[in-house]
């Protein structure tokens, strides 16, 4: 690998803390992924914001805020203006995903660390890709290309393959699922071959998940048990990702007529079920080939719930007859609705909690998994509850205030705007007038008239004409009035703003946050089932040797699973150099270690004798690296700022070097090269003879050698045979 390849991890690293990796190859820098946790860790943006001018572009695998949770604030608070590529539904489900957090977060305290606006504003710089499309960079990115392929998973769930120059393939495949769902087919990561550079996840490399039959069969007995007992049942889903398959299988279970479940209610409870449910209709073909095909010949989509029923309120929630199953946002039970019912039905033993998802610790969810016979857990319970009494007067009286502040100044700006506008139409009139050979507009003198003079009286209803202004071109022309508005796709654009006003309803009732700290009686029946929906230890290790990786490295996993990994890779015959990063090291999978990337003077290139090799460009130069500068570049300093002053070698510390062919042509090649000229050739014993004088052969050593007499087609040939290659 000729390229210089660098990867630093500001997240994702040494435990389950969400996905985001800086990779530099040669000058251009990827963001792969930029996950935030559930806490909003502050360390993490902070060391991040340090990097941001360095990054060119940013890489999204899947919808969920563990891959781009920390895309809004990146936008909307830190400016990042690179472009951003996802596929079409990682743009359209991330935005539900980021709605509902938000709206999560906004229900139960005050939350600022990025606004609506700030969504939409980092989701309209999203450039949207199909699988397969390859989009070539430009700029300092010129020569690499960037392809995304089906990772399973989530829908819309990325594999992104990097190349470089057409040759060198970077492969970042993370939180992958090679087995076919419902809804979704497996990842295609065990038909690439060979690739430079393998950046996966361990995340699952000590796992071993049960057959897909047990799973269904434990949710669907779990469930039945619970509803028949008279109980209610919570499952714990995200918002836009893998519920699609646990709604589809939960509807499958409703239609079928012996599962006995047609007599109990079915509910979706999220910020935004409408539309997560309306979008996955519309995304049919991003999905497996047998919901295609059912599509296809019977027109059946399968997002078309007949038994699920859409809530979007703990109230609308209230008009479901219990007892039901509901399928609440989020999985970590942190934040949302599925927090607000653990709350209250973890205290009756008829009831049941099921959580689908190891989010990471110390999350309320992974607790309950890791510690599944606590009698009891305390919980900083929030909530946002209507002003009464003094607090409401308190809050009326100053918004009272603060509307009449806001009409005062709107009242004064538009009378500073008016006296304005009359002043500088006096003055225009004014020097009309003085310019003018008679005016004939001429006030009379108070008193001197013959007629009487009648007092100027206003209008019945008071009107004031606005006096246009002209220039020497004639009116002037607002620009803002010929402006043709950017056309939006007539599809999205209405259930966009409806899902926006939505969202962002106040209540007439002005609220407060409120916290408390509760002890909650853990008597429900609360148990783990894996929907994840991503391959285990075994498929992984077996995924990696079927790729064959030159290097790997392995990030996201806790240091047991990946020193495990590793381990294995490490033992295994076709796979190269494996790295295991630590949080914010440097990784250098640059293959040659002599690679280096210098700034020259425009005076030290143009004197340079350049020879072409390929698509490249290549000359010798005797010089001595300032490694103090290339430490500032790798740390994120700008060494533009202070002009190094260069200093000439003297010439006797100069070592003469020999001349370096470079490019080596094959001897076919060079065969059709010779022909084309008018020159006889042709193979004897692996033995190129030349007009029957002289012979073109390989040593043992790969070295091409000439043979031959001295004459002028022996000279010829030799320099026919120079010609081929880039001497410098």
């Amino acid at each position: 690998m000729t390229s210089i390849i660098k990867l630093q991890p500001f997240s994702g690293v040494d435990g389950e803390s969400p996905p985001c990796y800086m990779l530099q190859v040669d000058e251009f820098h990827f963001l792969l992924d930029c996950g935030w946790d559930e806490e909003f860790d502050p360390v993490f943006m902070e060391n991040l914001k340090k990097h941001l001018p360095q990054i060119d572009a940013v890489l999204l695998s899947y919808p969920d805020p563990q891959h781009l949770g920390a895309l809004p604030y990146l936008v909307g608070k830190c400016g990042m203006t690179c472009p951003i590529y996802s596929t079409l539904p990682v743009y359209k489900m991330g935005q539900m995903f980021m709605y509902d957090l938000y709206q999560s977060h906004h229900n139960s305290e005050e939350f600022n660390l990025f606004s609506l606006d700030d969504v939409d504003a980092a989701f309209d710089r999203i450039q949207q890709l199909k699988y397969s499309q390859t989009i070539n960079l430009k700029g300092k990115g010129h020569g690499l290309q960037i392809t995304p392929l089906p990772a399973g998973h989530m829908i819309g769930g990325t594999i992104w393959k990097i190349v470089k120059d057409g040759e060198e393939e970077i492969i970042y495949a993370v939180d992958y699922n090679h087995k076919r769902e419902r809804h979704l087919n497996g990842c295609v990561l065990e038909t690439i071959n060979r690739p430079h550079l393998l950046i996966t996840d361990a995340y699952n490399a000590d796992f071993n998940q049960a057959r897909r039959r047990l799973r269904d069969e434990q949710l669907m007995t779990t469930i039945l048990q619970t509803l028949r007992n008279d109980g209610n049942c919570l499952v714990a889903l995200d918002t836009a990702g893998r519920i699609l398959e646990l709604a589809h299988l939960l509807d499958q279970m409703w239609r079928n007529q012996e599962s006995g479940l047609m007599a109990y209610s079915l509910a979706l409870l999220n910020n935004v079920a409408y539309n997560v449910v309306e979008f996955a209709k519309s995304q049919v073909e991003w999905m497996s080939d047998k919901i295609m095909r059912s599509f296809e010949e019977r027109r059946n989509n399968p997002f078309q719930f007949k038994h699920l029923q859409l809530c979007h309120s703990m109230a609308e929630l209230a008009k479901v007859p219990e007892p039901k199953v509901v399928l609440a946002s989020t999985p970590d039970l942190q934040t949302g609705f599925s927090r607000e019912l653990f709350v209250q039905w973890c205290s009756n033993p008829k009831n049941c909690i099921i959580l689908t998802n190891r989010t990471a610790p110390p999350t309320l969810c992974r607790q309950l998994i890791d510690y599944p016979n606590r009698g009891s857990v305390r919980l900083e319970v929030k909530r946002r509850v209507r002003l009464e009494g003094r607090a409401l007067e308190d809050f009326l009286r100053a918004e009272r205030e603060r509307k009449a502040e806001v009409e005062r100044e709107k009242a004064e700006k538009e009378r500073r705007e008016r006296e304005g506008l009359e002043s500088s139409d006096d003055s225009a009139d004014e020097e009309v007038g003085d310019g003018g050979r008679h005016d004939l507009m001429v006030k009379m003198e108070k008193g001197k008239g013959f007629f009487k003079q009648v007092k100027k009286s206003q209008a019945m209803f008071p009107f004031e004409e606005e006096k246009l202004k002209w220039d020497e071109y004639g009116e002037i022309i607002r620009i803002e009035d010929y402006i043709i508005k950017e056309a939006t796709t007539m599809e999205d654009e209405p259930m966009h703003n409806e899902l926006k006003s939505f969202v962002t309803e106040k209540t007439e009732v002005p609220t407060k946050c409120i916290s408390s700290s509760e002890t909650l009686e853990l008597r429900a029946n609360i148990l783990y089932i894996d929907f994840e929906g991503r391959s285990d230890g075994d498929s992984m290790r077996k995924i990696i040797s079927q790729v064959r990786p030159r290097q790997l490295i392995l990030v996201r996993g806790s240091r047991e699973s990946t020193e495990s990994l590793a381990a294995f890779c490490r033992d295994a015959p076709d796979i190269g150099k494996v790295y295991t990063p630590r949080l914010n090291e440097l990784v250098d999978a640059t293959t040659e270690s002599k690679i280096f990337q210098v700034r020259l003077k425009d005076s030290v290139v143009s004197a340079l004798n350049f020879s072409k090799a390929r698509d490249a460009e290549i000359a010798w130069i005797d010089a001595m690296l300032d490694l103090n500068q290339a430490e500032a570049m790798e740390d994120g300093e700008n060494p533009e700022d202070e002009e190094a002053v260069p200093v000439v070698i003297p010439t006797s510390q100069i070592r003469p070097h020999g001349a370096v062919f470079v490019n080596e042509p094959k001897l076919s090649d060079f065969k059709q090269t010779l022909v084309n000229l008018g020159v006889q050739a042709e193979f004897s014993a692996g033995v190129l003879i030349c007009n029957s004088v002289v012979a073109v052969r390989k040593n043992e050593a790969g070295r091409l050698q000439l043979e031959g007499t001295l004459c002028d087609d022996y000279y010829r040939i030799r320099q026919l045979l120079y010609e081929q290659f880039a001497i410098v």
